[in-house]
């Protein structure tokens, strides 16, 4: 049996589990059930049934909220897609502070991204760590360095990041050097490897940004908190890390939209 779980009446059929876990969406099912989709710390994405969720909030209560962090009671059965939702404990809410378009707008982001690049039932507790990390900094100024540090982190945790100090195609270091991305190719190449007349023409992403993303990949989040980040500032580098995400997952995603719009 593994951590966290106790034996049900109908232990051989029935999985009875407790985890830590951050609410990611929910959609209506039937008259009054509700689809939660939880990324859980010790089983990783799990979707489940809140039976009557939309009528009772004796079980659930404001629980349900994307980006709400739980402590979650639900159980699994061999063979079922979904599990059962019993009850959600609240550790924090991002109702407890005032939500206003751009931190909305962020934790729809974060939501999206994890809903669409997580698998079902794989943990990964690096990138629990990290989504905690990014909440708690949306908490306490500008979104953009959280939503920053959440893209290129998880891109690099995804496995989806080449080392960003070298050019992809020549090797050659990029310390202090121009270096260029595009939206069909991972990582970065140098200026010799840059075909601005192609139709593969990229973008250019600014030496101080460069320097921003190894510090970004050395220091915790709250390292970072402190120093102004105003819209502009490495908006290269996010856009680098949204288009890395979105060709490994093959679509668009809608979320970086509303940021756009900021």
């Amino acid at each position: 049996m593994l951590a966290g779980e106790r034996p049900s009446a109908c232990a051989s059929a029935m999985i009875v589990r407790q985890s830590e876990a951050v609410v990611l969406r929910s959609w209506p099912l039937h008259e009054a059930d509700l689809i939660v989709s939880l990324f859980t710390r010790d089983g990783g994405k799990v979707k489940g049934v809140a039976k009557a969720a939309a009528k009772s909030r004796r079980r659930f209560g404001g629980a349900l909220e994307p980006m709400t962090h739980v402590r979650a009671h639900y159980a699994l059965k061999a063979n079922r897609e979904l599990a059962r939702l019993d009850s959600f404990e609240i550790l924090r809410s991002p109702l407890c502070e005032p939500v206003d378009y751009p931190r909305a707008a962020a934790l729809a982001f974060f939501a999206e991204v994890l809903e669409e690049t997580l698998p079902d039932h794989d943990p990964h507790d690096a990138v629990f760590r990290l989504l905690l990390s990014v909440l708690e900094q949306t908490r306490a100024g500008s979104i953009w360095m959280p939503v920053t540090y959440f893209a290129l982190w998880t891109t690099r945790l995804m496995g989806w990041l080449p080392d960003l100090g070298h050019c992809l195609i020549c090797g050659v270091s990029l310390t202090g050097e121009p270096a260029f991305f595009h939206a069909h190719a991972d990582g970065l190449v140098c200026g010799g490897h840059h075909r601005p007349e192609s139709e593969m023409r990229g973008s250019a992403l600014a030496l101080d940004s460069q320097r921003l993303a190894v510090r970004i990949f050395r220091s915790p989040p709250s390292a970072l908190a402190g120093e102004a980040w105003p819209r502009h500032r490495a908006a290269d580098l996010r856009r680098f890390a949204i288009q890395s995400l979105e060709r490994h997952l093959e679509r668009k995603l809608t979320t970086p939209m509303a940021l756009a719009r900021l």
